[in-house]
């Protein structure tokens, strides 16, 4: 069995990566990419971006309306349908990309028939694979309200939608939206309905699913990944409120003016006692404080440098007589003090400060006044939120400062086992492959020194400290007097990593009669050299950060999106 020494173990387990080899040492656990086979699902609207695609979607050519400005900006960003060149999972799996940062891009496609949910479940999924990652933009899509004047060359951010689903991050924003728009059936007035607290975005170059359910009771909920995010009702986790309230405050209501809503005030009857002395001090001098025997009177508090050396190119009659200069008094520091003594200060017991009256219930107090509330006139009450109007096409509108956003494998209709079908086919199966991708494209440590003597801590201190300690374990098993005094850095700074190492060569590589350690030995001792690992580790971090604190004071010591906001 190939030899895994303590230190390399606690570093694989501590990770979380420690992963099965074979004989030969190689490593099988990256998964060969599988190869895209278009789904046999159908709903309402299905989208995995075959080659058919431009049937069904049209890019914008209209002007974005800014709300801010009576500026506009046409939606020149570009739009290509093609496989992630980031971390790829399924061969022949292409989605909807972005081409252009720094630009306005609209694009929307129309259902074959209006969706309508009335008394059905509606769910809504889609990936988005942020191949550059998002520092500013969105990556949400619309839902459009069905409308005989819908047309995808005219499709703007004004397009009237019934829901807004997906991330969108920018400065202090980081969000995944989730708005419904919903009507007043008094005034027909349409009010946007945003999610309280909703999850933030999936930030990486890895695929991520999207999932919206709003069941025709009214309860919703929001998944990334398949994970539920957040959960609750179109009634109670919206802001503002689908329902008006009943009752409103009378605005025609005023407070009284002789009204008295102070609910305690100062006794009137109170008076300061004759002998309160508002100008007594608060500290006085401690007369009874006497001077410490070690006390320097005579000895200054500071005194020229000794070791201060006039420069050589100074000139007394250009600058005057050199005067060296002045150091803290190094006596003055092993006594109690130096220079003139003065007695210290002490609270003075007769300070009382400024006088005021103690505070009694008002008696006049009528308590805290409120207007009376009246019957909202403005008052409705929608029982069914969920069930949205008509929705006749999908659309991503959106500003982005990353190009290469990607969007795939879009399922809108009304049946949550069929949508979990489309995620097992797609996201499931891409998902492990682009771990594994991500994996393999993490920075590998340089070039391992010829030799761990060779090694510095600075760069890089998880590194140093494995490879010191697996040299000390190798001799150690030789001999482990002349390990001690080969590193004794490793034997006097790691001393209980040291213990642990020993009992762990113990068991791995004992004597042939010896009986051959259980897995739940190895993994038990492989757990303490986890703790121990992270440890040392915690360590050299904060050695690192303070190392770098003291090059930076070294330093100083030698030298004196678009305006518009989603809908």
């Amino acid at each position: 069995m190939k030899y895994i020494t303590p230190a390399l173990c606690a570093l694989l387990v501590s990770r979380g990566y420690a992963q099965e080899a074979d004989a030969s040492g190689t490593d099988t656990s990256v998964a060969e990419r599988p190869t895209f086979t278009p789904t046999n699902l159908k709903a309402p609207f299905l989208e995995q971006f075959t080659d058919d695609w431009q049937t069904r979607w049209k890019p914008s050519h209209a002007k974005k309306e800014d709300s801010k400005s009576d500026e506009d900006w046409a939606y020149v960003g570009e739009w290509s349908v093609e496989e992630p060149s980031v971390l790829p999972g399924i061969v022949g799996d292409k989605g909807l990309v972005v081409k252009n940062p720094a630009a306005h891009h609209a694009i929307s496609a129309k259902f074959d028939k209006p969706i309508d949910n009335k008394g059905k479940d509606l769910v809504v999924q889609y990936e988005v694979k942020l191949q550059k990652g998002l520092e500013c933009g969105g990556a949400y899509m619309k839902l459009l309200r069905n409308d005989k004047k819908l047309a995808s060359d005219e499709f703007s951010n004004a397009s009237p939608y019934v829901i807004m689903f997906g991330p969108d991050k920018c400065g202090t924003t980081n969000k995944v939206h989730f708005i419904f728009k919903h009507k007043n059936p008094k005034t027909g007035e349409y009010e946007e309905k945003h999610l309280k607290s909703p999850p933030s975005i999936k930030n990486d170059k890895l695929s991520h699913l999207y999932t919206l359910i709003v069941k025709k009771d009214n309860t919703m909920e929001l998944l990334i990944d398949n994970k539920s995010m957040k959960n609750g009702t179109l009634l109670e986790d919206f802001s503002p409120a689908v329902n008006p309230p009943a009752e409103i405050d009378d605005p025609n209501d005023k407070k009284p003016e002789d009204w008295v809503d102070e609910a305690r005030i100062p006794d009137p009857e109170a008076k300061k006692p004759e002998d309160w002395d508002e100008d007594a001090p608060f500290e006085i001098v401690d007369e009874d404080a006497g001077k410490p025997d070690d006390w320097l009177e005579d000895e200054p508090l500071t005194i020229p440098d000794p070791e201060a050396e006039k420069p050589e190119d100074w000139d007394d009659e250009e600058d005057g007589d050199w005067i060296p200069p002045q150091i803290p008094n190094p006596k003055c520091e092993e006594a109690s003090g130096c220079g003139k003594w003065e007695p210290p200060m002490k609270k003075n017991p007769a300070y009382k400060g400024k006088w005021t009256a103690p505070y009694i219930d008002n008696p006049a107090y009528k308590g805290v006044w409120a207007p009376q509330t009246i019957n909202n006139p403005d008052y409705f009450e929608d029982k069914t939120p969920a069930n949205f109007e008509s929705m006749g096409a999908i659309g991503f509108e959106i500003w982005t400062m990353q190009s290469d956003i990607t969007f795939d494998n879009i399922y809108i209709g009304h049946s949550i086992a069929d949508a979990a079908a489309l995620r097992a086919e797609t996201f499931d199966v891409k998902k492990p492959v682009e771990d594994a991708e991500e994996a393999k494209s993490k920075p590998k440590p340089s070039e391992k020194p010829k030799s761990p003597r060779d090694l510095v801590f600075m760069d890089d201190p998880i590194t140093y400290i494995r490879e010191k300690l697996d040299l000390f374990v190798t001799l150690a098993k030789k001999d482990p007097i002349e390990a001690i005094k080969f590193m004794p850095e490793v034997a006097g700074g790691i001393g209980g990593v040291l213990a642990l190492t020993i009992a762990f060569v113990a068991l791995l590589a004992g004597s042939g009669t010896a009986a051959a350690p259980s897995k739940e030995e190895i993994k038990k001792t492989a757990q303490q050299a986890k703790e121990k690992a992270t440890e040392v580790k915690d360590q050299a971090v904060d050695a690192v950060a303070s190392g770098a604190e003291a090059v930076k004071d070294e330093v100083n010591k030698r030298t004196t999106r678009s305006s518009d906001k989603p809908e």
